[in-house]
Parts: C-alpha cells; structure tokens; sequence
C-alpha cells in the first residue's frame, strides 16, 4: 500500500466538496442580522437605550442568563443598530465593549480603565502609574467632547470576582466628575445572584434596570439551528435529524444555544473528516468530545478559591456512591487550605462557591431540610466519571498541593 504524502493529502483535500459553504455561521464570532425568539429583549433594551441617540444618559442595564441564552448576541445587535443610526446622523455616540474574562486586559482595576482609555486612543502605560492618575486620564479623555458612551462589561461577575466592587463603583459614579459626556453601564453575567455579594454603596450607585434572559426550549433551538444550518451548509449535506438531535442535547444542558451551534459544527467537521454526509451519529461523537473540552476548560477558568472548593468536593465524594453534604465538603477544604497556609473562607462562602458549581453544571447541588438542625446541600459530581480522576490530578498539580 503507497502512502499517501502530506502534499499529497492537502491536493485532494482542496479538489474534494465541502460540506460546508460559511462554516463561520456556525462560530461565536458570528452575529446574524435576525435573532430568533429574543424580540422583546432587543426591543426592551433598545427602549431603555434610546435615549442616548438624544444626548440623554440612558438608566445602566444589568442582563442576567445562563450561558448561551443570547444575552451578548442581542447586546451586540442593538449597538450596531444604533451605531449605524449615529453614524448616519452624526450623533457623538462611543460604543465600547470589554469581556472581563480577558487575561491581561480585566485582570486588575488598573487594566481595566487602562483599557478603556485606549479605546478613546489614549495611550496609557500597562503598569506603572498609581490607580488615581489613570482614572484622571480616564476621566480627562472622556469629557474631551460632548458625547454619550455605553461601555460593556461582559462576564461582569468575573471582574468583580478579580478587582473586587470597588471599579464598579468608581465607574457607576464617574457621571458626577464628567462636565461634557456621559457614561451608562451594561452589565453581562452568567451569575443571577452576582449583584447579592456587592456591597450597599455599590448597589445604591447603580440605578439600573434588570433583565432576565431564560434558557432556549428544544423547539426554539431548532430553530435556531435551522437558521444557522442555512447559512453553513450546502444542500443535502446533512441528515435533517441531525437539527432535531444537537437541539436535544442542548436543551438538556440549560437550553444552551452556543452549546447547540457548538455540537452541530463539531459533528460536521468529524463527518467532513470521515468523507460521509453528516449523520446523528456524527452528534454523539461530537457530544463526547465537547463534554470532555468544556469540563476542562470550565475547571480551569475557576478563580483559586472555587477550584480548592471543587478539588474538595471530588475528593470528599471518592470512592463512594451517596453524596457529600456542605458540612463534609468544608471540613476537608478546611484541612487542605490550612496544610498548603491558603486562606479558609467562611463556610457561608464556600456554600456560595458551591451553588456557584452548581450553576456551571460541574455538580449537583440539592438543598435538604435536617428538621430541626436546619437546611443543608446534597452534593454529588455532574461531571463524566471518566474524567473525574484526569481533573483531580490536574487540580492538584495547578494549585501545588501537598
């Protein structure tokens, strides 16, 4: 048997068919002109924003949702609708958006302003100045010229885990200093009940307005993907099954759109690779290998305190089948922090990680009446046991435990 060369290989790749005709259809990066099911949250958040095309601060907005529910897709459509309409009438309108899990961008509160500041073509140091003088520069290039500016926070809960509330403060309060623009904050976030950990003078500073957006069912998630398969793929190139399959999973994790569009482009590459039409059995491929890259990827973005709460739970939940309670879980994180001299939170706030976990869908976390001795959570693992042991030794290795 002749093997065949890598030239050889890209040559007949390049004359065969694709399945696909615009395979960013199917990418985060892609924001279509028409967003299925979300009618009432662009028109609610165009409403509160409107203002602004008049020179009017618009009130701050906070979108709560879990992941993909569309809350930054939507977002993104109304600011590029109002920025065509400035555009066209000249309006003096600045659109800035930041998504706070950026490394090296929303890790600190001096990165952050440093950031917005560039976005004005400010040039300002990465370090070196004191907080106060980037602020000033902040401030001084913002009330340069009349003008209303709507900054974006996306994945807002995660700066305020790293730089703390008080940037949020600061920010929500930088109208009081301004004497020519005006600021409105957009807050993004995953977490419902990210605002309950902000301190009083930081809620009272905001004055915004809150929208929910609910998970996606199985039939508006086909839809969905319809929409999308149109735009991705070439006639017949997929089994018209395939929608209604990646649609279930997805409505199975939270009704995950992302998820959804995720699990059909993932299965299209594998059914590409293998030379067949895209079939279910592509999904459940796709399926496997998705579940393994996003429980990895999820651990590894967890901030210090919720991976020594997570290492925790595994650990406690070893070699048993019944699940662990809050009290188990915090006596063991209790005896590794202090081994490894690592600050021991509260166990109000571990049990706030916890429902933290929860909501990623890395565990189940089931709250329990004790009668008399009060309420308490049922803990048991959400994840794949076949990953449990590769995330545990992963754990141990990036947090240096002993």
């Amino acid at each position: 048997m002749v093997q065949m060369s890598a030239f050889d290989f890209f040559e007949e790749y390049l004359d065969k068919p694709s399945l696909f005709k615009n395979p960013d259809a199917l990418t985060l990066k892609f924001n279509p002109d028409n967003i299925p099911h979300r009618d009432k949250e662009i028109n609610l958040i165009a409403q509160i924003l409107a203002p602004a095309l008049k020179q009017v601060k618009p009130s701050n907005i906070f979108i709560y949702g879990k992941p993909g529910t569309g809350k930054t897709l939507v977002v993104k459509n109304v600011l590029k609708n109002m920025e065509k309409i400035s555009g066209s009438k000249n309006i003096p309108l600045k659109l800035i958006y930041l998504n706070c899990k950026m490394q090296n961008v929303a890790d600190t509160e001096y990165r952050v302003v440093a950031q917005i500041s560039r976005e004005f073509g400010k040039d300002v140091p990465i370090t070196g100045l004191p907080t106060n003088e980037v602020y000033n520069e902040f401030f001084s290039v913002v009330d340069d010229t009349k003008q209303v500016v709507i900054l974006v926070l996306d994945e807002i809960d995660v700066l305020i885990n790293k730089c703390g509330d008080n940037i949020l403060y600061n920010l929500t309060r930088i109208n009081e200093n301004l004497n020519n623009a005006v600021l409105s904050i957009i807050g993004i976030s995953n977490d419902v009940n990210f605002k309950n950990n902000l301190e009083p003078r930081v809620k009272s500073s905001l004055g915004e307005e809150e929208i929910i957006f609910n998970p996606y069912d199985a039939l508006q998630l086909k839809e969905i993907l319809h929409q999308r398969a149109e735009l991705a793929f070439n006639e017949s190139s997929f089994d018209p099954l395939v929608i209604a399959k990646c649609a279930a999973y997805a409505a199975q994790q939270h009704g995950d759109a992302r998820r959804a569009i995720a699990l059909f482009r993932v299965a299209g590459e594998l059914a590409e690779r293998a030379n067949k039409i895209l079939s279910e059995e592509f999904v459940d491929m796709a399926e496997k290998q998705l579940e393994k890259d996003t429980v990895m990827e999820l651990v590894k973005n967890l901030t210090l305190q919720s991976k020594l709460v997570f290492y925790s739970i595994i650990s406690s939940l070893k070699n048993r089948v019944t699940p662990a309670f809050t009290g188990e879980i915090f006596e063991f994180y209790n005896h590794i922090c202090n081994r490894n001299g690592l600050d021991v939170l509260t166990q109000r706030r571990l049990s706030d990680l916890i429902g933290e976990l929860d909501m990623l869908g890395l565990i189940n976390a089931k709250v329990i009446s004790k009668g008399r001795y009060g309420r308490t959570r049922e803990i048991s693992l959400a994840v794949d046991a076949d990953y449990v042991n590769k995330i545990s030794i992963w754990l141990e290795d990036d947090l240096e435990l002993k």
